[in-house]
Formats: C-alpha cells, structure tokens, sequence
C-alpha cells in the first residue's frame, strides 16, 4: 500500500498496490492494521455507501454531519472517475477553511481518507461513475448538512464550467461556509 500526506496533513491518500498476471489483477483494498497504525487512531468502520452518477459533472456536496456525528469516511471510485474534496471544518484547526483534492479514479485505484471534522464531496469526470466509502458512524439525518460547492470563501476550482455542473436540489440550496461555522473565517 502506498500512502500519502495531502497537504492537510490528517487526510490521507492510500494506493493499493496491485499484482498482474494472465488473468488480471489482484489487490488488497483495504487492512485494517496498516490503516490505523498510518492514522495513530483506532477506527472502525460501521457504514458502506455506493454512488452511481451516470452523468459527467455531477456534483455531490459538499456534505457532512454536525457533531457529534462527524462521520470520517474512506473514498474510493470503483467506476469513472471523480475528482474528490474534502474541506477542513474542525474549529480549532490551523489549516480551518482550506481543502485538499485528488483524483480518484478505476484506474489508478486511490483512496481517500477524510476524517472527522471535515465536509466532503466529488466531481464525477467521466460518465456512468461509481463511488464507494466506508464511514466510521452511521448516517444521521437530523445532523445531515450541506455547504455550498462554489462557495467563495472556499475558493475550491473544481475544473468544471459552473454552467454545467449538474446538482441535487438539496446541493443547489446549501448554506455558506461562514453559514454553517460562523465562530470562525476561512483561512485564506
């Protein structure tokens, strides 16, 4: 497994490493003791999503659970590919406001890890893309949030015409940054 530090040193990209023959490939995807022991944390996973956008330039996001029910998830696209943010929340954080990216695709098998504390989302860049996380607390509807994709305080460039991003109702609606976290500004 090869395994990054995205520039939040907390958000990690994981590469599995994959092994070729005649008959196609094999991977372990996933152990539990690397994962924690690269972390320093004791994480258990207790939710598997699936998503399938069928169109390019779907936007999902970005989306979290207030506290207490933060959910850390494990990203990965199985189908396509995406390009997926996550965006550091945690009040007392230096890097508060900022965001990592990395493109996550069927191809180059790489996961993201966001933890706790952060607001997610992705960009499918092909057709027909399919996402899977595991998440480390149950979905909550009563602390589900949003926070708007193109939100200036953010200044995410998510390298699509905003014209043709396509969005959920609920996405096109969602609050501001400054919104949801108003004790603090977004680090510039």
């Amino acid at each position: 497994m090869d395994i990054r530090t995205l520039d939040i040193p907390d958000v990690k990209l994981f590469t599995p490493k994959r092994f070729e023959d005649a008959r196609g490939y094999f991977m372990e995807t996933f152990r539990h003791s690397i994962f924690n022991e690269t972390l320093g944390l004791d994480i258990q996973f207790v939710q598997d999503n699936h998503s399938h956008s069928t169109h390019k330039f779907t936007l999902r996001g970005l989306h979290f659970q207030k506290p207490p029910h933060w959910q850390g998830k494990l990203v990965r696209c199985v189908r396509g590919a995406i390009l997926d943010i996550a965006v550091d929340a945690r009040p007392n954080s230096r890097t508060f406001g900022h965001h990592v990216k990395a493109e996550l695709s069927a191809e180059n098998k790489a996961q993201l890890w966001v933890p706790e504390g952060f607001l997610h989302g992705f960009l499918t860049l092909s057709e027909n893309a399919e996402v899977l996380y595991k998440c480390t607390r149950y979905y909550d509807h009563n602390s589900d949030a949003t926070v708007a994709w193109n939100d200036p305080d953010l200044a995410i460039d998510w390298g699509a015409d905003p014209n043709t991003v396509r969005l959920s109702a609920k996405d096109a609606a969602a609050a501001s940054f400054r919104a949801q976290f108003p004790l603090r500004k977004a680090a510039q």
